[in-house]
């Protein structure tokens, strides 16, 4: 087995995300799952692992002209990047999504129930990632920056109240996945965020805002997932060693 065999699909997308479109486009989760082989997750959907082995070595052999390398930034770096981008993203997007999801059901409901469900949906996803950005900000978020200053400094740093950093990565693991499946249901029943032939130019800029708002989640996912939590973890050992 080769290298690039071994490597997981969070691997190839930390190492380059422009690979992430290749996953998208066969519907490949590459955040919250991605810490499987590209083979494996071929085998799980039923797809062509040659062929999207080919497409994504093609794409990594060749030049990528302005991609940013999140894995060379230091993780403070990385961490404002993500508060000021993602969770930015989602504090100024969810109270302008609720009240048109509200809306929509209200005015297409009768004729297009499923909105009903989506509402839900996003209703739960919006609460849910309020609380888990705030749990990120103010104390996983917090301690990762410290543990980095003291590696720089060479100071040592005090036990956190949670025991190991694994433990809210953990946590924040498991309320992405929570997350993502979240949207998987939303992009079913909206059939990957058609409007119906009957839409009004709010349900269809209501659709446009829920895809944009996943393909964000998704990026924001990855950063932490297979970028942030790996480097964490990394720093950790060093104190331990």
């Amino acid at each position: 087995m080769n290298v690039l065999e071994q490597s997981t699909i969070g691997e190839f997308v930390a190492k380059d995300f422009r690979t992430a479109a290749v996953f998208s486009k066969y519907g490949i989760d590459f955040c919250c799952k991605g810490n499987r082989t590209i083979e494996e997750a071929c085998e799980k959907k039923n797809l062509d692992f040659a062929q999207i082995e080919k497409e994504v070595t093609q794409l990594l052999e060749t030049k990528s002209e302005g991609a940013i390398d999140f894995k060379s930034w230091p993780t403070d770096l990385l961490i404002d990047y993500i508060e000021k981008t993602h969770h930015r993203f989602v504090e100024e997007k969810s109270p302008v999504l609720l009240p048109f999801l509200d809306k929509l059901c209200k005015v297409h409901g009768h004729n297009h129930p499923e909105l009903f469900e989506i509402n839900e949906l996003f209703i739960g996803c919006a609460n849910e990632l309020a609380q888990h950005m705030k749990k990120e900000e103010n104390v996983l978020f917090p301690f990762i920056k410290q543990m980095e200053n003291a590696l720089r400094t060479g100071q040592a740093i005090e036990q956190p109240h949670f025991g190991t950093v694994e433990n809210p990565i953990a946590m924040m693991k498991h309320e992405h996945e929570n997350e993502g499946d979240r949207f998987v249901k939303i992009a079913e029943i909206t059939n990957n965020y058609t409007p119906p032939s009957d839409a009004c130019n709010t349900y269809k800029v209501t659709f446009a805002m829920l895809q944009e708002f996943e393909q964000d989640l998704h990026k924001h996912i990855h950063l932490e997932n297979n970028i942030l939590f790996p480097k964490a973890i990394e720093m950790q050992n060093r104190f331990t060693v």
